[in-house]
């Protein structure tokens, strides 16, 4: 198994420099690649010099996470890519138990890794922790982070489990699944767009598993931070493009309403928090959906659509109203 080993860079010049020694050192067998977003920081020029070994492919334009892995993986031959974030810390043989899955799970289609908090290691992070899922109404979480919430890593987690998403920070790909399902889809730029790759492999009949027996370490934040409003705009936005793409019309419309109403309370929330920015960056998402509705309804015309695709009707109403906070008393519940 061809394992490429692929990290997407723009002006990221300081974490290449912090973390690319742990990925050279415990990457046997893989081959590692740096996709460069057209930075001007001196990024390819650092690569050059100090890891030549290292192939690089250089993008002509910053197109986001999105554009910049499709641009770059074109040029990348692999059984499988793992697409990795430019601050994460990897361990001693991570890729093994990653390759032994793949191996003895042939309807593995994505997987991911345990995602721990580089800053506070026995906990997990925010961006994916123990694999992803999402409710009804498309809101996202994870086993082991429930919104804000973040759960200590006591081995609770310690599994093979089949996952509804994968994160984007660490995800292992097969490379004819990404290319069969045309790659990311380049109207997000940024965050959410695997959760819409996950859930067209789900619709095509493939499965996501996350794997517990290999862990990586995750800065989070090095290109926006969990509360800055550009991210609160892409977040919100982007799930309603996965909801409209990835459900037939009759579940799709009544939802997209149910989430007018929904974020609305979100953004009063934020209000009532004097987070301004974030409200104005919510109705900012909804105007954007709106004026490309048209263009997300059309590409749900390839797909077909699985039915069940959550596993709790509203993660908001567990957390904020029930006061559920760990993942394991969600699913009993």
């Amino acid at each position: 198994m061809k394992i490429a080993v692929v990290i997407l860079n723009w002006n990221g010049e300081a974490l290449l420099e912090r973390f690319l020694p742990s990925i050279t050192e415990y990457s046997h067998g893989a081959e590692i690649y740096v996709v460069d977003n057209n930075s001007t920081d001196g990024s390819v020029d650092f690569l050059k010099q100090n890891y030549p070994t290292v192939g690089i492919v250089q993008n002509s334009s910053n197109g986001g996470f999105a554009k910049g892995y499709n641009d770059g993986l074109k040029h990348i031959e692999a059984d499988v890519f793992c697409l990795l974030n430019s601050d994460v810390e990897v361990t001693p043989n991570w890729l093994e138990p990653i390759k032994d899955a793949f191996k003895s799970i042939p309807e593995a289609s994505i997987i991911q890794p345990k995602i721990l908090d580089l800053t506070q290691k026995d906990h997990f992070e925010y961006a994916g922790a123990a694999g992803g899922f999402i409710d009804m109404f498309g809101y996202p979480f994870c086993r082991g982070r429930i919104f804000q919430t973040i759960e200590k890593d006591e081995g609770q987690y310690n599994d093979i489990q089949e996952v509804f998403w994968a994160t984007g920070a660490c995800m292992f790909v097969k490379s004819d699944v990404f290319h069969q399902l045309e790659g990311f889809d380049e109207d997000y730029f940024a965050h959410q767009e695997e959760i819409d790759l996950c859930w067209r492999a789900k619709n095509a009949g493939h499965k996501i598993y996350y794997v517990g027996h290999s862990s990586v370490y995750h800065l989070g934040g090095s290109t926006l931070s969990n509360m800055n409003p550009k991210k609160t705009f892409l977040n919100f936005r982007n799930s309603l493009y996965s909801i409209t793409k990835n459900l037939p019309s009759k579940k799709a419309l009544p939802l997209v309403f149910a989430r007018l109403l929904l974020d609305a309370v979100a953004a009063l929330r934020f209000v009532a928090q004097f987070k301004f920015d974030h409200c104005f960056a919510i109705l900012r998402a909804h105007l954007s959906f709106y004026a490309n509705f048209i263009k997300m309804y059309k590409k749900r015309e390839k797909a077909n659509f699985i039915l069940k695709y959550y596993i709790t009707t509203s993660i908001v109403w567990s957390y904020f109203v029930h006061q559920v906070e760990n993942f394991n008393i969600l699913v009993k519940d």
